[in-house]
Parts: structure tokens; sequence; C-alpha cells
């Protein structure tokens, strides 16, 4: 392929510019607050999964401590009933009153009994409370947080944008200068090799994949007319010479 020497060099402008466009593209890709959102929300949909079990969780024990306080007053109650006719003189059988003396004994018993549970439930639900509450204000705090990371982000990406709105113009004035065959091999040898498809031969080295080329190769090179594309034989990129290359 030929190609003139100036157009190869502007061809290693493209190239630069197209390094920069690259660049800003995974400075996009890889903004901070995009990895740190993404790590937010995934706390937050576990969050919101334990929330919904930690609200489950009060509502059970919500339901089982109105029910141990309902069984302590109805034992309660019928203790107080059954006192207040033992008092009263109501009971004047001995044998009635000793069997409703050994039942007091055992609703007061049982209210001993009833009241343990009724004290390790609230226990319970406390913990359910504060573990509620806790992931209540976790959420709060992730949500304040990735709007503010949002925020950040959102400027940060609009200022990359421009960026590279700016630079894909420049790229597009300058592409014009080359012609289509060169540019068209470029492009097919850039998409090859991972965003590098010319490279300056500087110092008897290219610069594409750090060969230093041998005697031999660059004597073919030095005998080779200046508006001959040159291709390195190692990673096969353009090989555009400068007053640099050592040759």
């Amino acid at each position: 392929m030929k190609a003139d020497a100036f157009s190869q060099l502007k061809l290693l402008d493209v190239q630069e510019l197209d390094a920069r466009i690259d660049l800003l593209g995974h400075r996009l890709r890889s903004l901070p607050e995009t990895q740190e959102i993404a790590t937010l929300a995934a706390e937050r949909a576990e969050l919101v999964d334990h929330g919904r079990d930690a609200t489950i969780k009060v509502e059970d024990l919500t339901r089982e401590q109105r029910k141990a306080d309902s069984d302590v007053e109805q034992v309660k109650t019928r203790r107080k009933r059954d006192q207040e006719r033992m008092d009263q003189g109501l009971i004047t059988n001995p044998k009635d009153l000793a069997h409703m003396q050994q039942e007091l004994v055992s609703l007061t018993r049982r209210i001993s009994e009833l009241e343990d549970t009724e004290l390790d439930v609230m226990e319970q639900l406390e913990a359910a409370q504060a573990e509620q509450s806790r992931i209540a204000d976790r959420l709060a705090e992730i949500d304040a947080r990735s709007a503010a990371l949002v925020t950040s982000r959102d400027a940060a990406a609009a200022e990359i944008t421009r960026e590279a709105e700016s630079v894909t113009a420049e790229r597009k004035v300058t592409a014009t200068g080359v012609p289509a065959d060169l540019l068209a091999l470029y492009e097919k040898v850039r998409a090859q090799k991972g965003g590098v498809g010319a490279a300056v031969l500087r110092a008897r080295q290219c610069t594409g994949c750090s060969l230093q080329l041998n005697a031999h190769d660059l004597g073919v090179i030095a005998k080779a007319p200046l508006d001959e594309v040159i291709r390195c034989e190692e990673c096969n990129r353009i090989l555009v010479r400068t007053a640099e290359s050592g040759i």
C-alpha cells in the first residue's frame, strides 16, 4: 500500500485522538460513583428483604405479646374473683374452701409462668423492633448516599461526554486528511490490536509492541520508499517512520 509520508503522520494524529477517545470511554465506564452506586443497590436489595422479614417478625411477636397479655389478665381476673369470694365468706364448706385455696396457689403459679412467657416475648419484640429500626435507618442512609452519588456521577459523566464529543469532532476533521484505503487498514488493525492500529518507529523500536527491530528489518525499512506503508513484523501494526526512527 502506498500513502505519502504526510498522510502517514496524520494517521498518528488520528491514533492519538482515538486513544484519547478510548481513554475517555474507559473513564466514563469506570467512574468510582458507578461502582459504589451498584454496591449500595445490592446492599439495599438485601436490606429490603431483611426488612420484610423483620416486619413479619414484629407483627407476629406483637400478636403473640397481645395474647400473652390477655392470658395473664384472664388468670389474674379469675384469681381475683376467687380471692374475693373467699374474703367475702361466700365459701363456707371446708372441703370447697380447701379446694379454692389450692386453686389460688395453682393460679398464682400459672400467672408467674405466663408472666415469664410475656417477658420473653416482650424482649424478643424489642429486639425485633430494634432490628427493624436499624434497617430503616440504614436504608435512609443508602438512599441519601445514592442520591448524592448519582448527582456526582452525572456531573462527571457530562463533563467526560463533552470532552469526548470535542475530541471526536477533532478526530473527524483530522481523519479527512488520511487516504480512505489507509484509514480502512488502520481501522481494521486497530480493531484487532486492542485499539492501536498505528505506531511510531522510534529508536529502532515499534512503540506498538515494544519490539526492537533487527538489523535486517531495519535495512529493509530504510530502503523502502517514504510513501510505502510499513507493517511491524511482530504485531502487524502500521509502522510510521519519523526523524526519531533511528534508520
